[in-house]
């Protein structure tokens, strides 16, 4: 979702170095506007000053901007301890002494999709229009194929998880009754943690039919995701960052939305499906919780997820 404010920047001439926490690092370096990518050595959660300050002494006098995009307090510490003159981002977390050009953070209820959030850092307009692009060089998803495998397009991608929490999860046994309707075989992509959400799935749709469900949850790493994705038929996913991955490479894709929003954080793909019941006036009685943003569901029965059949994704999917 970040990745249009960058192809922005790259675009007025600027010459972009990101900083990461590993695990996403990759996704970075798969962008073509993106000079260097500098990992970061933090822990999650924590200020971790010492850390901050070592490694804002390696960069001191690199940058003459710095670009903001989480909220928190300690994501603006490092620019100004590494004395980057400019230093841009949205007011939050008493961050006014830390930043230089300040946005005004719209409320939770009034805030534009995350895409259009980040891309108003740039202080450009015509941000509606705005849609993540990735590209995988064509020798690096062939090879990663071939070490999975796999040939292009002979295989659909699901992505059960949902790092946020249980209020984002579709059912497993509902992606395990899809898996068993579709004629290709079916990648289950994910974390280590998904690996026994991804097991289980498996586990039930190839007792029905073996060998349709492939469980690699934890054991690709993620440039052989992200290849995976681009040279897939299809993808099925919740809201999470993967569906996010299948959007930028144009991949048709069913995206399922529970306990978030598509106005939110919507898969922005020509070739998306999104499943909300949310919107559906069919739907009784209307799911007048939703959209609650929790990890579990407060009132204890999800329906915005559990009441999605299988049949119905299978035609999105379809379709």
């Amino acid at each position: 979702m970040t990745e249009p404010l960058l192809r922005r920047l790259h675009a007025r001439g600027e010459q972009l170095t990101v900083g990461a926490l590993p695990w996403v690092a990759p996704v970075y370096r798969a962008m073509p506007q993106v000079h260097e990518v500098i990992e970061f050595p933090f822990a999650h959660g924590g200020l971790q000053f010492k850390a901050r300050r070592a490694l804002a002494r390696r960069i001191k006098g690199r940058f003459d901007t710095a670009y903001v995009l989480p909220n928190s307090l300690k994501s603006a510490l490092l620019p100004l301890l590494a004395g980057i003159p400019k230093r841009v981002g949205y007011l939050g977390e008493a961050r006014i002494g830390l930043l230089t050009h300040r946005l005004k953070n719209p409320a939770k209820g009034q805030r534009p999709p995350m895409v259009a959030f980040y891309s108003a850092l740039s202080g450009e307009t015509g941000l509606e229009a705005d849609r993540p692009q990735l590209h995988m060089p064509a020798d690096l998803v062939e090879r990663s194929l071939a070490e999975l495998g796999l040939r292009r397009g002979g295989f659909h991608v699901f992505a059960p998880g949902a790092e946020y929490g249980p209020a984002k999860r579709w059912p497993a046994q509902n992606f395990s009754a899809v898996a068993q309707e579709l004629l290709l075989p079916v990648l289950l992509l994910g974390s280590g943690k998904e690996s026994a959400l991804c097991e289980e799935i498996a586990g039930a749709a190839n007792a029905r039919r073996p060998g349709v469900c492939i469980n690699l949850a934890g054991k690709t790493s993620l440039i052989q995701a992200l290849c995976a994705i681009a040279a897939a038929k299809s993808v099925v996913s919740n809201d999470s960052g993967l569906m996010h991955v299948a959007a930028a490479f144009g991949v048709p894709q069913v995206a399922i939305f529970g306990s978030s929003s598509p106005l939110h954080t919507p898969p922005l793909n020509t070739q998306a499906s999104v499943v909300w019941l949310k919107n559906d006036t069919s739907y009784q009685p209307p799911l007048d919780c939703a959209p609650c943003f929790a990890r579990e569901c407060p009132l204890g029965h999800t329906r915005c997820l559990n009441d999605i059949s299988a049949e119905r994704v299978l035609q999105a999917l379809r379709a």
